[in-house]
């Protein structure tokens, strides 16, 4: 199984790295691949990138990382949006980690006076939800022990308790926000390959106030996630986009 792992920052990617005893670098067009190769040759390979902030950033990364794959004939069978994310409290709290069963654009779309917000899928544009092979779900809660449900991509992270609030509303099963999911989800599907993200909580959705904020220890719990990931990703059957 071939895996990449896009996050936006190199702290995301030095950690998830970090999971790992040993990686080799491989250069992409603008970017440089982290791989490692936990189970030694034959086993699963994870290739690591850190691809800038926001979906644009992330979508551009993942679709260059997924092209050089299938033009060197090293197709990958899965791609893996990581990073820190913002939870939404009190069912997720600070240092869970999460995975996707969906991922969701949560800002992508029109404001309506009359309406409220509506969505590009609402306004017949396009879609703003991949949803995530079951069977992958269930593999990587049980072998993480993450907490899943919808993580939603935003472009302007949260910082107020109204607009926690109307994102609640409209998705009343969502864990986390971050800002590349969706992005990453979209280059996937591109190259017909399954996405899901997993991700660490480092503060509550909600006020900004960084003073609350445990980066440090949402990293932590990142790598330790990491570290199990390579037990739940050893059967290919059973990832499908």
């Amino acid at each position: 199984m071939r895996v990449l792992i896009v996050a936006a920052v190199t702290a995301e990617r030095d950690v998830v790295t970090a999971a790992w005893p040993d990686t080799t670098e491989i250069a992409l067009p603008g970017a440089v691949l982290r791989r490692a190769v936990p189970g030694g040759p034959g086993g699963p390979v994870f290739d690591v990138l850190a691809a800038g902030v926001g979906p644009a950033a992330a979508a551009a990364g993942t679709a260059t990382a997924l092209t050089a794959a299938a033009l060197a004939g090293e197709r990958y069978d899965l791609v893996v949006s990581t990073g820190i994310a913002g939870g939404f409290a009190p069912g997720v709290p600070v240092g869970s980690v999460v995975v996707s069963d969906a991922i969701v654009a949560a800002d992508l779309g029109a404001q309506s006076g009359a309406g409220g917000f509506l969505s590009v899928a609402e306004l017949g544009f396009g879609t703003v939800t991949h949803e995530v092979p079951e069977a992958l779900v269930r593999r990587v809660v049980e072998a993480t022990g993450a907490l899943r449900g919808e993580v939603l991509t935003v472009s302007t992270a949260t910082g107020t308790a109204g607009r926690a609030a109307e994102l609640v509303e409209r998705h009343p099963r969502a864990v986390a926000e971050g800002m590349e999911g969706f992005g990453v989800a979209e280059a996937a599907r591109a190259h017909g390959v399954a996405a899901l993200e997993l991700r660490a909580v480092s503060n509550a959705i909600g006020p900004r106030d960084k003073d609350a904020w445990r980066i440090g220890e949402a990293l932590a719990a990142l790598s330790g996630a990491f570290r199990k990931l390579a037990t739940a990703l050893t059967d290919e059957s059973e990832v499908s986009a």
